[in-house]
This record gives C-alpha cells, structure tokens and sequence, in this order.
C-alpha cells in the first residue's frame, strides 16, 4: 500500500487546526497515561496501524507496560486496568464505534462517578481528536516507520 496525498504539506491550516486540539488535549489536566491509553485503544478499533505503533511507542516511553499494551484490546479480561482507567477505555469503545449507539447512558453515569464534568469533556475530546487522527493516516496510508 502505498501512501497517498500529504495533507500536512497541502493543507497547512487544516493540520494546525488539528495540532490545535492535540495541544489541547496534551495541556489539559488528563494523565498522559491516560490520553495514550484512549489513543492506543481507538486506534486498534479503528485498524489504524501508524497511530497504534506511534502511541504504543509513545506510551513505553512513558513507563506504561508492554504487557498491559499488549492486553489493552482485552482489558475487560484483566484486572492489570484501574476502575478509572476501565471507564476510560469503555467510553473510547462507545465513542469510537458511534454507529453502535455512541456513549451509552450505563457508562456515561459511571464516568460521573469518577470524573467531573469538564474531566468528561475532556476525555471526550481526546476520544474524539484521536478518531481524527485515525481517519486521517488511514485515509491517506501513512506508512509505519
């Protein structure tokens, strides 16, 4: 597969729109464990292997455990993930796979159990931001280096 247009180069401002929300994401209060669990997690729905391999990396980097990266796609299999990094990973499931009904009500109510509201908001947006990203290196088949 080779990789396709570069919307980096061919489209500037778009790309600085979405640095925008990755630096966002990057200040905000949000664990940087936990931010790259949320990529590494919807990256694996979404097939994306350059994100999932960028943010593994990433994560390793950051002291997270190869084992806990490798059992994320099975995380309700194991007791290896916190209850606040379980809620987590349920709402990046719900949100990734929107067509499936999107944030359900169950998991939502148990977010608000562990976070605050503008907490909630903010893993909203990194949900969203790396779905984002996601479609873009699919998109264009940007290649794993």
């Amino acid at each position: 597969m080779s990789e396709r247009i570069n919307i980096q180069k061919l489209e500037p401002k778009a790309y600085q729109a979405m640095f925008g929300l990755e630096n966002y994401i990057q200040n905000s209060r949000l664990s940087k464990p936990h931010i790259e669990l949320i990529k590494i997690r919807a990256s694996q729905i979404n097939g994306c292997a350059f994100c999932i391999n960028m943010h593994a990396a990433d994560a390793l980097k950051q002291g997270e455990t190869a084992q806990r990266i490798f059992l994320l796609n099975a995380w309700r299999e194991t007791t290896l993930f916190t209850e606040e990094e379980q809620i987590i990973l349920a709402m990046t499931e719900d949100i990734t796979l929107i067509a499936q009904g999107g944030l359900s009500e169950e998991v939502y109510q148990k977010a608000k159990t562990q976070f605050d509201e503008n907490t909630i908001a903010k893993i909203i947006m990194a949900i969203v931001t790396i779905n984002a990203w996601n479609r873009i290196a699919i998109s264009t088949h940007m290649q794993v280096n």
